[in-house]
């Protein structure tokens, strides 16, 4: 895994260079400038920080679990919501490390996923095998914004109805791992035809409903432990839930907070991009363009974006940033790029405006990527 007002930041010299800079004219030596520039600023920031990264899980966990606890046992209402809230943000938080588990090579961080799938994966039945392997594709060149993509859609041309459904379908994600793992797996184990459509259809997280995964038939024994590992935990937390040690209270907050954390991931989906593509192969440039990032001053995409998603565009252009300094390698190209540099049209102010945007552009026909969104609504007004 995006909001301002009208899209990148606006200025009459900087509208004029859009229009005069299309993004359809880049040529490659201008796009290798862009990806050196960024390197060679940031050269020193590409080490993962083993202690950030486990005092993070390990905190998040420990809110996560403790505040589900809480509020699926506490008798006092406001103790219940806020517990609840807290238990919610830092699921989703937890939730977003597949992210960085998905660009991170076993030697950066020794155990990092097996503990977090031990914390965060399993326990919520979205183990990381999930993600690896998949998200990568989202990061190829000949890929981003194709139908080969299996993290894009054209959602910028989608209705205002469909953008709606693409929303609130994801507070059906409990139901959906809870039927992968209590059901299909197992059976996956006796029905080959089964275990196919596991495999290529309903082990990946997209949005892309057409991707398809390679079917691989040397699974890696650690995925298949992951898949494992979630079939018994689901058939664990049911007996235990039948035969009245877990109270039904408890697994009814699970699954709120759980649904509840996909939600507001989907809503951050929403506006990782600009989605203006539509299948074509994209330049460089335009996939840098058409993603986002919500710098400070604003606060609340910590919340909302957390695990370094609030810098979606920077992590398009660097992929090998860890999170833990995304922030401070965007302080720096944005102090040292030029003020003709592309870096500085992907700055998005907040949630709801870039919400708004989307809606309002919702099925129009596709905007020239050489102009940027705030032009493309003015032009529309």
């Amino acid at each position: 895994m995006n909001f301002t007002g009208d899209g990148p930041k606006s200025g009459a010299a900087t509208t004029k260079l859009r229009r005069e800079d299309s993004v359809g004219s880049t040529t490659v030596n201008d796009e290798v400038g862009l990806v050196r520039q960024a390197h060679a600023l940031t050269a020193d920031l590409t080490t993962p920080s083993r202690a950030f990264y486990w005092a993070d899980l390990i905190l998040t966990a420990t809110a996560a679990w403790g505040g589900l606890g809480l509020a699926a046992t506490t008798r006092s209402l406001p103790v219940g919501v806020v517990a609840g809230l807290v238990s919610l943000l830092a699921l989703y938080r937890g939730l977003s490390f597949i992210h960085e588990i998905s660009h991170l090579r076993p030697r950066d961080v020794p155990g990092f996923r097996l503990g977090w799938n031990l914390l965060v994966g399993v326990p919520l039945m979205t183990p990381s095998m999930m993600y690896e392997g998949v998200h990568n594709l989202h990061h190829a060149k000949d890929r981003f914004g194709t139908p080969r993509d299996p993290e894009y859609l054209p959602l910028g041309r989608f209705s205002q109805a469909k953008l709606a459904g693409f929303a609130l379908i994801s507070l059906l994600a409990p139901l959906g791992v809870i039927l992968r793992s209590g059901v299909l797996i197992p059976l996956s184990f006796a029905v080959p035809a089964v275990r196919r459509m596991v495999r290529t259809k309903l082990s990946a997280l997209v949005i892309n409903p057409d991707f398809v995964r390679e079917d691989n038939d040397r699974t890696r024994p650690d995925w298949l432990a992951q898949e494992i590992g979630c079939w018994l935990w689901c058939w664990g937390v049911a007996a235990l839930t039948v035969a009245g040690v877990v109270p039904l209270r408890v697994v009814a907050t699970w699954f709120a907070v759980f649904s509840l954390a996909t939600f507001v991931n989907q809503l951050r989906t929403l506006v990782a991009h600009y989605w203006h593509n539509d299948g074509e192969r994209m330049s460089f440039e335009a996939q840098f363009l058409d993603s986002v990032n919500v710098p400070p001053p604003a606060l609340l995409p910590f919340l909302w974006a957390p695990v370094g998603l609030r810098y979606h565009a920077l992590h398009h252009l660097l992929p090998r940033l860890p999170y833990h300094n995304l922030g401070k390698a965007h302080a720096r190209l944005s102090a040292q790029m030029a003020a003709t540099s592309p870096y500085h049209r992907v700055e998005e102010r907040g949630l709801f405006v870039a919400l708004g945007n989307l809606f309002r552009r919702a099925g129009e026909a596709k905007p020239d990527l050489g102009v940027a969104p705030d032009e493309v609504e003015r032009q529309r007004v």
